[in-house]
């Protein structure tokens, strides 16, 4: 079961919480997300990059014409549809408000965390004379 994902080393797929999905020129980019344990800041996550597939098809009915069309790996398609299989059953509609917050406030603790790294840095140097 989930032979797709196992492929790509994925080998709890329960673990997975969420993926996204996005296309950057000619690739289709596949985040995956996993769960969070106990006492993690962040959930860990896994990207890969599929390039879309070409193809050239009739541009009209009449057969003189062809176009070329990009679109979706079906490797990826087959991962998907086992993300879907997994995600799906606990879905929840996620209220998109609750979302950008959440999604500002974990940006928030970075900006605080790195400024707080910046500034001890900082410190050492003044407390070594440079």
């Amino acid at each position: 079961m989930y032979d797709n994902l196992k492929s790509l080393g994925i080998n709890n797929p329960a673990d997975v919480d969420r993926y996204s999905l996005r296309q950057e020129a000619n690739n289709d980019i596949l985040k995956i997300y996993f769960r969070k344990d106990k006492g993690e800041f962040f959930a860990k996550s896994v990207k890969f990059k599929y390039p879309r597939q070409r193809k050239t098809v009739a541009a009209d009915s009449s057969g003189r014409g062809y176009r070329e069309i990009h679109e979706i790996s079906p490797n990826l398609r087959y991962v998907i549809d086992e993300l879907d299989q997994i995600c799906l059953r606990d879905q929840v509609e996620v209220d998109l408000k609750r979302k950008i917050l959440d999604d500002l406030r974990h940006l928030e603790s970075v900006v605080t965390n790195k400024i707080a790294e910046i500034e001890s840095d900082l410190e050492k140097l003044t407390k070594n004379g440079h």
